[in-house]
């Protein structure tokens, strides 16, 4: 069973000198943990603010925060593909829901774009807030998906403006509906997947449109703004932009051996090159029994 995962804006573990200490959680971060009603004696993976990974055992709860005493230190996780979700900007609370649920697949940072279809506009004066609320989803997102680190999101940006971000990518993916039918994802990343460990370890930018989809010349400057850009299909049907925003992301961290595929991938040649059947195997004692 997974553990429940905090993370520290300030505190850093390592330097902690008592066996009991409190847990500085923010106090949105201290609220959830009495939702979830955890006992003295439960634990909790905890992310401090030097980026070191905890294991951590509460003791008592008394006050506002937790008191905890440090059950292990934890290997830092394998982080995999770093995967950037460029969003064209959506109107209500689809980009919120964009955010909760592409952090929960694993994607490793959202950068809101500003297109010339966006129906959603924003004032530079209320850019600040709505990237803070952002921010919160996905810290919430990824403390309920047990992700290892918390997506950033960047302020909204033009199309022009994301040409310096999109320019250091390994791969640039733009998903346009009109793109051609032959233009799948697989071949598109095949540039960054010569070799399984290459894959797993490259950085991709992916673009989705907003709800009037990209106009064709920001597609044009798009795939000018990195050498290994290109066009790619979700398929026939036509995605409203939140669901584009979600399986985008998914298509492509599984395409690079996220989401579990790389060590299916390791499990499956493990199991090739292994003996079928030996003397020894459960089913080959079951096969003698059933001759039996």
């Amino acid at each position: 069973m997974s553990l429940p995962r905090f993370f520290l804006d300030e505190q850093v573990l390592g330097v902690e000198t008592a066996s009991e200490f409190p847990l500085r959680l923010s106090r949105d971060d201290a609220k959830h943990a009495r939702v979830l009603r955890l006992k003295a004696g439960e634990h909790a993976a905890v992310v401090d603010a030097s980026k070191d990974y905890f294991e951590v055992e509460f003791v008592s709860f008394d006050g506002d925060l937790p008191v905890v005493s440090i059950a292990r230190h934890l290997d830092a996780p394998d982080y995999g593909p770093r995967v950037v979700l460029f969003q064209g900007l959506a109107k209500g609370d689809k980009m919120e829901t964009v955010i909760r649920h592409a952090t929960e697949v694993g994607v490793s940072g959202f950068v809101p774009l500003a297109c010339k279809r966006s129906i959603m506009k924003i004032d530079r004066k209320k850019a600040d807030s709505k990237r803070e609320r952002w921010q919160a989803i996905a810290k919430s997102a990824a403390m309920q998906s047990g992700q290892p680190d918390i997506p950033e999101v960047m302020e909204p940006c033009s199309v022009k403006e994301a040409y310096s971000l999109l320019s250091s990518f390994d791969a640039v993916l733009v998903c346009w509906e009109e793109a051609p039918a032959t233009a799948g994802i697989s071949q598109a990343l095949s540039v960054v997947c010569q070799s399984t460990d290459a894959s797993y370890r490259a950085s991709v930018a992916i673009v989705v449109g907003p709800e009037g989809g990209l106009d064709e010349l920001e597609v044009q400057d798009l795939l000018a703004c990195n050498p290994h850009a290109c066009l790619v299909t979700l398929g026939p049907s036509i995605l409203r932009t939140e669901t584009a925003g979600i399986v985008a992301p998914a298509l492509v961290l599984y395409e690079l051996g996220g989401m579990g595929r790389l060590h299916a991938q390791r499990d499956d040649a493990k199991i090739a090159s292994e003996p079928y059947l030996t003397p020894d195997s459960p089913v080959s004692a079951f096969h003698d029994e059933v001759r039996l």
